[in-house]
């Protein structure tokens, strides 16, 4: 792990944490282990945000960073072997939540892990979740939620994909904020992911590879 990565994100200091990137990526340092210390900077973020430490201010900035980090790491995993879609995913942050610093991470490692993923954005409706799976035929759907009022809207939009006759068709994962197994239960799903990798270890135990 860099270290220095890490605290240079966590910190705020975008200038330092793009040039650690780019002197990584030029002396061959292996872009998924830049992206797990941009996980873990992430995860700091969002402890000091629990603590009162940082507010939405420090969120959107590391959100902006984390976003450069990966326009810089993207054309490094371009050059692996092409691989064949594992299976396909729908993500979105639900209705009334607008955070998406965490689905945004979630989204991007599953790509690399080989997943075709459909990211719908903040503030998804029910109904739009429907309306994808439909379209898109998933395997997989996540709900991200990072505020306390997100528990009912999953609830909510699994109860919609039930309504519709789709939920037998799809595995349900939540993530977010507060989310746990008690808020897992309450929304219908079939698991909650505590990080961005546990997200994708269950995406890969459900669909394989």
């Amino acid at each position: 792990m860099s270290k220095e990565l890490v605290e240079a994100m966590a910190d705020m200091r975008e200038q330092d944490a793009l040039a650690l990137v780019k002197q990584s990526m030029a002396s061959g340092v292996d872009p998924l282990a830049v992206l797990e210390d941009a996980r873990t900077a992430m995860d700091l973020v969002g402890k000091r945000f629990e603590r009162g430490e940082y507010f939405l201010p420090e969120l959107m900035m590391a959100g902006e960073i984390l976003n450069q980090i990966t326009d810089l790491v993207k054309p490094e995993l371009a050059k692996a072997p092409e691989v064949q879609h594992k299976g396909k995913v729908v993500i979105g942050s639900v209705a009334g939540d607008i955070h998406d610093i965490g689905k945004n991470i979630v989204t991007f490692m599953l790509e690399v892990n080989g997943f075709e993923v459909k990211d719908l954005g903040v503030d998804v409706s029910a109904q739009t979740f429907v309306d994808t799976i439909k379209a898109f035929e998933p395997q997989v759907v996540g709900l991200s939620g990072f505020l306390t009022l997100a528990f009912d809207a999953m609830k909510d939009t699994v109860a919609a994909i039930e309504a519709a006759g789709l939920r037998e068709q799809v595995k349900i994962m939540i993530g977010g904020g507060q989310v746990d197994d008690k808020i897992r239960e309450y929304a219908r799903a079939d698991a909650y992911g505590d990080d961005a990798m546990e997200a994708v270890t269950l995406v890969q135990g459900w669909v394989g590879g």
